[in-house]
């Protein structure tokens, strides 16, 4: 069944995908388009819709692309192009457009893993603005999560091939059920980074200064070199609270905060 654009719009937000809407809100003289065309426009291009095709939706399309990859705070903006002089077409008209961002700044966590430490992390994530993805094979630990629009859970018996969706903007936790589970993951990752240059802000493990220790050695094993898996946080959290899951996740937000913030005033400095 063909979904209306509000539904569209609604269904894109609740991914936590960046997306822009484009509406034409008049139209002067001659042009193709018609007034309250819509369309709806990810970093891969049009998803949804249309403004007329042509020159005017390729330029749309550009300029929806450049906003969703800039670094600046704007979320909308109204344009006004004339048909001939800003469009490069015959027709002697003028359309007017608005642009919005949607979740191009939210903040974007993606926790591997559903055990323990996993789920006490879990809920205190669910609570803040975010969007958070969490990724486990198990189904019997996934159906223990708390219920949130917030919250997108991903069931997969080989989570490292979840990392091809992985984006720079993401913030990524490994906890997985142990060593063994956690280093394809963070292989996938690396290659990821060395092959598409993917630099998630924040990569952490849960563990010892030891196990960092074995995971960049066996990262090495596989072909990647100690100054790539250098960025690895382990052990992650700040060291403040004992060892019980709900410190443990209340020490790794605070650490998660913190990238954020730095990530933030870094990007608006």
């Amino acid at each position: 069944m063909k979904h209306s654009y509000i539904e569209e719009l609604a269904r894109l937000s609740a991914t936590g995908q960046p997306f822009v809407s484009v509406n034409v809100i008049e139209t002067v003289g001659s042009v193709p388009q018609k007034s309250r065309n819509k369309m709806l426009v990810t970093g891969d291009g049009l998803v949804y819709g249309t403004i007329g095709g042509g020159k005017v939706e390729h330029k749309a399309i550009q300029e929806s692309r450049q906003m969703l990859a800039s670094e600046s705070s704007i979320r909308d903006c109204l344009v006004e192009w004339n048909l001939q002089t800003d469009v490069g077409m015959t027709c002697g008209g003028v359309v007017k457009m608005y642009f919005e961002v949607y979740n191009r700044d939210d903040w974007r966590v993606v926790v591997f893993g559903a055990g323990h430490v996993a789920q006490a992390l879990l809920r205190c994530l669910a609570q803040l603005e975010c969007q958070v993805t969490c990724i486990d094979p198990r189904t019997e630990w996934l159906a223990k999560l708390p219920a949130s629009d917030r919250l997108k859970v991903v069931c997969c018996q080989d989570p490292s091939e979840q990392v091809a969706s992985l984006t720079d903007n993401d913030f990524v936790v490994c906890m997985t059920m142990g060593h063994g589970t956690d280093l394809p993951i963070l292989a996938a990752i690396y290659n990821r980074q060395m092959n598409d240059n993917l630099k998630p802000p924040y990569l952490g493990v849960i563990g010892s200064s030891a196990k960092r220790k074995v995971l960049q050695r066996e990262l090495a094993e596989q072909g990647i070199p100690s100054e790539v898996s250098d960025s690895l946080i382990c052990p992650i959290g700040m060291k403040i609270g004992s060892s019980q899951p709900a410190e443990i996740a209340i020490s790794i937000v605070a650490e998660l905060l913190q990238c954020r913030d730095a990530r933030r005033s870094s990007a608006s400095s």
